[in-house]
């Protein structure tokens, strides 16, 4: 049988918890973790392989390197430093791309032929930046985008409504950042529509602004940054759930910033939208329908990303 090979860049908070959650769930056969610093890979490994001892599947997970990328599935890019309080994603802009610098000529002499993952931020703007440098299709490369900025605005709309977020529909769109939208037309509880639950409960209007709930899933991040220095569990689960669709052929729908090419009317941006996921990696983005101030929003957002592209192709020229 094809052995489920993942390895991932990156032996600090974000990357360790992506493999943690790939080990409870069962998910890979083999996880390499490959950083700057060989004995912190190599002792995040041991550490986690300790834990693997009170697991159900075997995961073996060891420290490597990019000779390792060879026959790997699935690469996920981690590297970089945690966001700092006060900062904004697109302020880790130019320390991103130095390291992008260094990883990847390292990528292309691998002859790596898998589907590469992005987490590292700014999520967009490095997450393309790999795509074009290496030259990759753009549904095999792309960044986890606003997965997470979802799962906390799902959170949120459980707090608010007491609806289970399991049953909740809702994507976040655009940056994984400060610009990143709610299209709160498109928002379900089971098939009801906001506006419908609204009317029903009327002091949900008075709770539940766009404003106010847009403002507390961009907070989000940062709440968990001044009060711990990291964020890594939340993404670390929304990593495990696109590898678990990929691996399954799910074909589930989720967010992810992919390339563009005439969808939502873009072009040349990569960005956040509903995508479906299966054993090739991105395999349909999702249209949905807009209204007039989310589509303004967006293609706001779409502008914020675009601007940075166009300074990182500078810089890596």
């Amino acid at each position: 049988m094809e052995k489920r090979k993942i390895t991932i860049l990156g032996a600090g908070h974000v990357g360790t918890h992506c493999a943690s959650s790939l080990m409870f769930r069962g998910l890979a056969d083999e996880i390499v973790l490959i950083d700057s610093h060989p004995g912190k890979a190599a002792s995040q490994a041991l550490d986690l392989n300790d834990m693997g001892a009170c697991l159900p599947t075997k995961t073996v997970i060891r420290a490597g390197d990019y000779e390792d990328l060879k026959d790997t599935k699935i690469l996920v890019n981690a590297i970089g430093r945690s966001r700092r309080p006060g900062e904004t994603r697109l302020d880790m802009f130019e320390d991103s791309m130095e390291r992008l610098k260094d990883i990847i000529p390292k990528i292309k002499n691998s002859h790596f032929d898998g589907i590469l993952i992005s987490i590292t931020n700014p999520a967009d703007v490095v997450g393309e930046c790999l795509r074009k440098e290496l030259g990759m299709d753009r549904f095999r490369c792309f960044s986890t985008g606003t997965s997470l900025d979802t799962l906390r605005m799902k959170r949120i709309l459980e707090e608010k409504t007491g609806y289970s977020r399991n049953s909740i529909q809702a994507f976040c769109m655009g940056e994984h950042g400060d610009s990143q939208m709610v299209p709160l037309s498109q928002v379900r509880f089971g098939a009801k529509s906001l506006d419908q639950l609204k009317k029903e409960q009327p002091k949900l209007s008075e709770e539940l602004t766009l404003e106010e709930l847009q403002q507390a899933v961009r907070d989000a991040g940062m709440t968990v940054i001044e009060g711990k220095g990291s964020t890594e569990f939340g993404i670390g689960i929304a990593f495990s759930e696109i590898v678990n669709s990929i691996f399954h052929d799910e074909k589930k729908i989720w967010p992810l910033s992919v390339h563009l090419n005439g969808e939502y009317g873009q072009k040349e941006v990569a960005v956040g939208v509903p995508t479906v996921i299966g054993r090739n990696g991105i395999e349909e983005i999702v249209e949905i329908s807009l209204d007039e101030r989310e589509q303004e929003e967006f293609m706001h957002s779409c502008e914020v990303i675009r601007g940075y592209l166009n300074k990182a192709e500078k810089m890596l020229s």
